[in-house]
């Protein structure tokens, strides 16, 4: 992959870490033990864990995403970084912005996952 497209890809890796380590403060927030004596009603109390459940996946899936960002930074200069791990080709250029922490390329995605 050239050099200017790799900065290109560093760089929005950098912003989308930096969106995704905001996420996770907010979710943090949002995901703190709700207290049994707080008086806020029993339906609404209902509706707070539920609430609270959603936003402890959302957590998880962006401290995962953060983890396959900071992974695929570390690769940006391997040659075989942008190559489909399935099929050995190159994955899109627009496909790596959109998700860095990709490993295979689009054809693959769809007969792999559906």
């Amino acid at each position: 992959m050239k050099k200017e497209l790799i900065q290109k890809l560093e760089k929005n890796i950098h912003e989308k870490m930096a969106v995704i380590k905001k996420d996770i403060k907010s979710y943090e927030l949002l995901t703190r033990p709700i207290s049994p004596d707080n008086a806020i009603g029993r339906l609404t109390r209902m509706e707070a864990i539920n609430s609270k459940s959603i936003n402890e996946a959302a957590l998880k899936k962006a401290r995962q995403t953060l983890s396959q960002l900071e992974y695929a930074l570390t690769r940006l200069n391997d040659p075989d970084f942008g190559l489909c791990f399935e099929c050995d080709e190159p994955i899109p250029f627009g496909r790596l912005k959109i998700m860095p922490e990709t490993n295979i390329c689009v054809d693959c995605a769809e007969r792999l996952y559906g």
